[in-house]
C-alpha cells in the first residue's frame, strides 16, 4: 500500500519537522505500507485563508498526480483541510483530511471536543470546518496560541522551546477542560508531531490527541474497505466527480499576473 502524505511545509523550510515526521509515519503505519511525504513551495508560512486557498490548489493537483502515479490513498497532512472536498471530487482513491479524521475519531473518545490552534486568525476557519463536518454540538470550543505556522518549527530539536510551546498550549487548553471539554486537539500537524514526544499527554485528565496516526490508519482502512467492497465516496452532492476535461483544465491553467 502506498500513501501520499501532503505536508504544507517543504523540506527546505521544515527539515527538522520532516526528519521527525518520516520516522513517525513509518512507526504508525502497518506492515507493507509505504508513506511518502511531499511538500508545498512556497510553504504555508502565514495564518490566513488566502494562503490556505493557494496551498489547496497545489494540494488538489497533487492528489491527481498521486492517483496517476499509482498511490492507493492521499492524506492531507494539514489540519485546516483546505480543498479536501474538491480533491475528493477529482480522484477515485481515498482522500483523508487530518482535521476531519482527527475530529471524527475524537468523537469516540469524548462527547465534547476542544481545539487549540496556533494562531487566532485560524479560529474563524476552524469554526467553518466544524460546521461543514456537522460537529457544532461536539466541538464546543476553539482557543489559540499566537504563532505563525513556521515559528513552531523552531521548537524541533530544542527541548526548551518544545516545553514552552507545550506550556502555552496547556495555558489555552486548561480553561476548555474546566468548561467541560473531554478531549483536546492541537490544531495542526506541526504541534501534533511536536507533542507526540510527550507520552500520554493530558491536561487535567483530558487527552491531547495526535491526529497523524489517526489519519494514516484511516487511510489504510479506507484502502482496505475499498478493496473489500469496491465502494468509495458518493458521486452525488459534494463529491460529484468533475469531467476529465475540467480536471485537465484545472491542472494546466493556473492564473497568474
Amino acid at each position: 500500500m502506498k500513501l501520499w502524505y501532503q505536508s504544507y511545509v517543504d523540506y527546505e523550510n521544515g527539515a527538522e519537522y520532516w526528519d521527525m515526521l518520516q520516522p513517525h509515519l513509518d512507526a504508525v503505519s502497518g506492515p507493507g505500507t509505504q508513506v511518502d511525504i511531499r511538500g508545498i513551495t512556497p510553504f504555508d508560512s502565514y495564518a490566513h485563508p488566502l494562503v490556505e486557498f493557494r496551498c489547496a490548489r497545489e494540494m488538489i493537483c497533487n492528489a491527481i498526480r498521486a492517483e496517476r502515479e499509482g498511490y492507493d490513498a492521499f492524506i492531507v497532512g494539514h489540519f485546516q483541510d483546505a480543498g479536501l472536498y474538491e480533491a475528493r471530487s477529482v480522484v477515485d482513491i481515498p482522500v483523508i483530511g487530518l482535521g476531519e479524521a482527527t475530529m471524527l475519531w475524537c468523537c469516540q473518545m469524548g462527547q465534547r471536543l476542544g481545539i487549540v490552534t496556533i494562531n487566532p486568525r485560524f479560529i474563524p476557519w476552524f469554526h467553518h470546518q466544524i460546521g461543514k463536518y456537522g460537529l457544532r454540538e461536539r466541538v464546543t470550543g476553539v482557543h489559540a496560541m499566537t504563532f505563525e505556522p513556521g515559528q513552531i518549527l523552531g521548537a524541533y530539536g530544542d527541548a526548551a522551546k518544545a516545553a514552552e510551546v507545550k506550556r502555552l498550549f496547556e495555558e489555552q487548553g486548561r480553561p476548555l477542560v474546566a468548561a467541560g471539554t473531554d478531549v483536546l486537539i492541537p490544531g495542526g500537524g506541526i504541534p501534533m508531531l511536536l507533542f507526540s514526544q510527550f507520552h500520554d499527554h493530558q491536561i487535567d485528565g483530558a487527552p491531547v490527541v495526535n491526529g497523524i496516526p489517526i489519519a494514516v490508519k484511516m487511510a489504510e482502512m479506507a484502502v482496505g474497505l475499498k478493496r473489500l467492497t469496491g465502494q468509495g465516496v458518493s458521486r452525488v452532492g459534494d463529491y460529484t466527480k468533475a469531467p476529465n476535461h475540467i480536471i485537465e483544465e484545472f491542472m494546466t491553467h493556473p492564473k497568474g499576473l
